[in-house]
This record gives structure tokens, sequence and C-alpha cells, in this order.
């Protein structure tokens, strides 16, 4: 058996703002990183696995930001060839965009949150609280998808393909305590009643990798 090839796609415009994606990555350390606004890309057949990070451009803007329409036929070919897939933030919104959803800006989140999580595998060991960083929503549920995470303040919060092994979520697994003076300089940050003792979101991460790792064909002889 040979290790899994992931990719993590960075969908981050503004230097400034990579932290995120930083973070995500380093979930992943054996994956290849591809910038994906810098023009990067890569060959899907490769891939036994791929993770769409956030981003502070909407997927709305696709006419300013060329790359966008790129990662939505991206997103389809995955769905397509059945490449295990998970979205955070603005990977979910592309995803739900791509197959034909519907993604709005409804003022900024920022905080921890309770989320109601479906039996689904990608949540195994997840507690509900989340952290929560974003300004648009998917409105409307691309073609295939369907509900695994809600919040009080987005009813989509998480989604999965019916027949392909595509996840996504709206919250950050990748955001920890140790970004907490960041969120509030940038973003007003919040936790609410909660605390980052609450948040078990990061076996997201090791869960999806069970699943590539499930999904990927195995070496015989």
């Amino acid at each position: 058996m040979v290790d899994s090839v992931l990719y993590v796609v960075r969908n981050e415009p503004d230097p400034d703002c990579e932290y995120h994606c930083d973070a995500l990555a380093a979930r992943f350390p054996g994956a290849t990183e591809v910038d994906f606004p810098a023009g990067e890309r890569f060959d899907v057949e490769d891939a036994d696995g791929v993770v769409l990070t956030g981003s502070t451009a909407g997927v709305y803007e696709a006419d300013e930001r060329p790359w966008i329409a790129d990662q939505e036929a991206l997103v389809r070919e995955l769905v397509a060839r059945g490449v295990p897939t998970l979205g955070v933030c603005f990977g979910h919104q592309v995803v739900n965009s791509a197959l034909g959803g519907t993604v709005e800006h409804v003022g900024r989140d920022a905080g921890l949150v309770e989320a109601d999580l479906a039996a689904d595998p990608l949540f195994d060991g997840v507690d509900p609280v989340v952290t929560s960083l974003h300004g648009d929503n998917v409105t409307e549920l691309g073609e295939g998808m369907e509900v695994i995470a809600s919040a009080d303040h987005a009813p989509i919060y998480g989604t999965r393909h019916r027949t392909s092994p595509v996840w996504t979520v709206q919250f950050h697994p990748e955001i920890t305590e140790a970004h907490r003076e960041r969120l509030v300089a940038d973003f007003g940050w919040d936790p609410g009643e909660f605390s980052f003792d609450d948040v078990t979101a990061e076996r997201i991460f090791e869960n999806f990798e069970a699943l590539v790792e499930d999904a990927a064909p195995r070496a015989t002889g």
C-alpha cells in the first residue's frame, strides 16, 4: 500500500490573511499545497484526497477573480471522479456553488457557537461547539448535497454529497486558542458563553484522513 496523495488547495488572495491557510495546511504535513489564486494547479488524477481552505474572497466574485470559476470546475471534476474532498468555510461555499447552490453575504459571525452535527463519520469524536468566522452563508444547497450540520445563524452549516465522498463545513476546525489575539484584532472576536476548551473540531482532520485512506486503492501482490 502506498501513502495517500493529499492536496491542500489554498484560497487566500490576501497575503496578510494567510494564517488560516497556514493553520489548515499544518494539519496535513504530508500534503502538497496548491496556491489557487496565484495560478497553481494540480492533476486531479494524482489525488487521493483534496482539502479546500477558507478565503477572504466571496464565491460570487468570480467576475473579478477568475480563479473562482476554475475552482468550481475543479469541484465538479472531484465530484465526478469520486475523489474524497473536504471544503472548509470558502471551501464549503465553493463546493455548493459549483453544484448550482447559492451563497450570499449575510454579515460577519465571529465566535464560538454550538452546532447540530449529524451522525456522520466526519464528525466522530467532535463536540458541538465550533469556531465560527465568516460573513457569507450557503443559502441554497448544491445539487446532490445534503445538510449534515446546522447552527442558529446558518441552517446550512455543513454538507455532504449523497453519492460522492465530498464533505464541507462552514466553521473553522483549524482555528484554535493560539489565534485568539489575531481574531480579536481583525474581527472583534467574542467567544460568547463557550471556551476553546469546549472545542474538539480538530478531530475532523483525522477523520477525513481516515476516510481518504479507506477510499484509496490498495496495492496487491
